[in-house]
C-alpha cells in the first residue's frame, strides 16, 4: 500500500484546492519538526473522494520505523462513534426506545444514588430525580463521570478496578460494580464526559445477544471493509502497530533528544496484543486511517456504503442534531472537565460532539458538522453540508497536549473552493 494508490481523484475534482491543501500537511509536519509527535496520517475526502492523505515521521521511534499509511493505532474515544451507531441499530429494529430506563435491559443499576456529599470513604448520597435513560449514555448526561476526574467518585471507580480499555474484568462485570458507585449528579441534569459509552456497549451486548466484538465486526466493521479494525491486534499486524507515546516536557529529554514525549505502550508489549477480557465500547478498538474513513464516508451518505447500510439515513441525521436536554450547548450544561471538544458553541447528538454555532465555538465550519476525538491526540469530523469528512490519526497522551485539531480544522476547510 502506498499513499498514492489511496488518492482516488485531484482536490480540484471535488470543488478544493490542491495548494490551499498543502497547508493540512504543514500543520502535522510542524509538529514533527518540533518534536512534539514522533509520527502521525492525515486523510481528507470530499464528495466520496479521497483526495489527501500523507504520513509523517515514525510510527515507532525505538524501532526506527517509517510512519505507514496502513499503520494501525489506538482508536481510544474514537470508537465510542461506533459503539453509539452499533446501539443505533438495535433502535432500528425497535429493540428499545431512547427514553427507556437503562435499569429496564441492566437489572444491576436499577437502585442507583447521587452522591451528595461525604469523601470516598463515606459517600452521602440520596435517590435520583430520574432514572438514567438509554439517551443519556448516549450522550453523556447520565450522571457517570470520567476516571481520573479527581472527585470521589472517580476514586471509586479506581478502587473498582476500573482503568479504562485495560480492565481486567468483562462489561457484565462492570455494570456490578458501577451499580455500587454513587453518580456524580442526577441524570439529564449536566453533561460529564465518563464511562457512559461502556454502558451504551453493554446494552448491545444485552440486545443484541451477541458479545460486543463479535456484534461490531459482523454488523459494522467487516460490512465496511474496515479490516484492520478491532479490540486486538493479531500476531501478523503487530509489524504495523505503532508505538504510542506521552508527552514529556524533561529538559533532559528535550535537550538530549529534541523530543517532547516519551514511551507510553510499546507494540511488541501492549495489551493490545492478547485477548482483552474488556470490550470498550468508549475506547477499546484499534484501527486505521482507511478503516476509519470507511466509517465517516459511511455517516455521509447516510447510512450506505458501497451497497452496505448501515443505518437509515434519517437515523444518520437525527444522531447528528442536538440531543442536549436544554437545546443549548455543552457550556450551559457541562462542566469544565476533561472531554474532545470546546463547550461554546458545541451541542452534543447520539454518539458525537455537534456544531452549533462557528463564532461561539470559534472553529471553522458550518453547523451540523459532527466530530469527536480520541486520548491519543486523533480526530475525525464529517460535514454532511460540505461532504466533507477529516481523519487524523497519532498516538500521543494527552490529547490536550496541542490545538492541532482545531488548526487542522482550518487547514481543511480554507481549502474549499466551492
Amino acid at each position: 500500500m502506498t499513499v498514492d494508490s489511496l488518492i482516488q481523484a485531484e482536490p480540484e475534482e471535488v470543488g478544493m484546492s490542491s495548494r490551499a491543501l498543502e497547508n493540512v500537511g504543514r500543520v502535522v509536519q510542524r509538529y514533527i519538526d518540533q518534536g512534539k509527535y514522533a509520527g502521525a496520517i492525515s486523510m481528507v475526502a470530499r464528495h466520496d473522494q479521497v483526495v489527501h492523505f500523507q504520513t509523517y515521521g515514525n510510527m515507532d521511534d525505538e524501532a526506527g520505523k517509517a510512519m505507514r499509511p496502513d499503520a494501525i493505532v489506538r482508536a481510544y474515544s474514537m470508537t465510542k462513534p461506533i459503539a453509539s451507531v452499533a446501539l443505533m441499530q438495535l433502535y432500528e429494529q425497535a429493540l428499545f426506545q431512547l427514553d427507556d430506563p437503562v435499569s429496564a435491559y441492566i437489572p444491576e443499576l436499577s437502585d442507583l444514588q447521587v452522591m451528595t456529599g461525604g469523601t470516598a470513604d463515606a459517600p452521602e448520597t440520596r435517590a435520583p430525580a430520574r432514572a438514567m435513560t438509554i439517551r443519556d449514555v448516549l450522550m453523556h448526561t447520565s450522571g457517570l463521570v470520567q476516571r481520573g476526574s479527581g472527585s470521589p467518585i472517580a476514586e471509586l471507580y479506581d478502587r473498582a478496578g476500573f482503568v479504562g480499555s485495560d480492565t481486567q474484568f468483562s462489561l457484565a462485570e462492570m455494570v456490578k460494580k458501577l451499580g455500587q458507585i454513587p453518580l456524580y449528579c442526577d441524570p439529564g441534569s449536566e453533561w460529564n464526559y465518563g464511562m457512559s459509552t461502556d454502558i451504551v456497549g453493554y446494552l448491545c451486548e444485552v440486545l443484541s445477544g451477541q458479545t460486543l466484538d463479535v456484534y461490531l465486526k459482523e454488523h459494522i466493521i467487516d460490512p465496511l471493509g474496515m479490516v484492520d479494525t478491532g479490540f486486538t491486534v493479531p500476531q501478523a499486524s503487530l509489524d504495523r502497530f505503532a508505538a504510542c507515546y506521552k508527552r514529556d516536557e524533561r529538559s533532559s529529554l528535550i535537550e538530549s533528544t529534541g523530543k517532547h514525549y516519551s514511551l507510553q505502550d510499546s507494540p511488541a508489549e501492549s495489551p493490545y496484543l492478547g485477548p482483552r477480557p474488556y470490550l470498550s465500547g468508549a475506547g477499546g478498538l484499534v484501527t486505521t486511517a482507511s478503516d476509519y474513513m470507511q466509517f465517516c464516508r459511511m455517516l455521509l451518505n447516510g447510512g450506505t456504503l458501497d451497497g452496505e447500510r448501515i443505518l437509515g439515513p434519517r437515523t444518520v441525521e437525527f444522531m447528528q442534531m442536538n440531543h442536549l436536554p436544554t437545546g443549548g450547548d455543552l457550556a450551559s450544561m457541562g462542566q469544565p472537565q476533561f472531554g474532545e471538544s470546546t463547550m461554546e458553541g458545541i451541542g452534543f447528538g447520539l454518539g458525537f460532539a455537534v456544531l452549533l454555532d462557528p463564532t461561539k465555538a470559534q472553529l471553522l465550519g458550518t453547523p451540523g458538522e459532527a466530530y469527536w476525538g480520541g486520548a491519543a491526540s486523533t480526530a475525525f469530523f464529517v460535514n454532511p453540508e460540505e461532504d466533507l469528512a477529516l481523519v487524523f490519526l497519532t498516538q500521543l497522551l494527552p490529547s490536550s497536549s496541542y490545538p492541532v485539531r482545531r488548526e487542522l480544522r482550518i487547514a481543511t476547510y480554507q481549502a474549499i473552493e466551492d
